[in-house]
């Protein structure tokens, strides 16, 4: 792929579909109140798996480049941790826990787009990822909690 070649269609497509998640928890428990427990139960544990996921891709670009650098191996393994130490924390912490993971993935979006060996493309699909998925859960820390 050269820096003129667009982002892969399938990835785009997935990652749009992917910001759904983040936007209908808030939606449905604005909507149906008795629904917000369980909207922000949901919306914290897509908001962990998402990062964890971004870690992993982390993980995979720093492999695929031999050799791969020690630190940012080890650097890709810390955004499962943050999702678990923040997953960990009781129900009535839900507020604090999606605005942690709001702040998690806006962290991770800045290393990315510092980071070398990504595709072109990359950087503003992420943008334009990470913009839905904060703003559904900083949706979520204020209508769900």
């Amino acid at each position: 792929m050269t820096a003129r070649d667009p982002a892969p269609s399938a990835v785009v497509a997935y990652g749009m579909l992917g910001v759904i998640p983040f936007v209908a928890p808030p939606l449905a428990g604005a909507v149906f109140p008795a629904m917000q427990g369980a909207a922000g139960a949901v919306l914290a544990l897509y908001g962990g798996l998402i990062l964890s996921f971004l870690g992993g891709a982390r993980w995979a670009f720093a492999n695929a480049h031999p050799p791969p650098s020690p630190s940012v191996v080890s650097l890709s393994m810390l955004p499962t941790l943050v999702a678990l130490a923040l997953l960990a924390l009781p129900a009535d912490m839900r507020g604090l826990q999606l605005l942690g993971l709001a702040a998690a993935l806006l962290l991770h979006w800045v290393w990315d787009l510092r980071g070398a060996a990504l595709p072109a493309w990359y950087g503003w699909l992420r943008s334009l990822l990470t913009a839905g998925a904060v703003a559904g859960l900083l949706a979520g820390a204020f209508l769900l909690t």
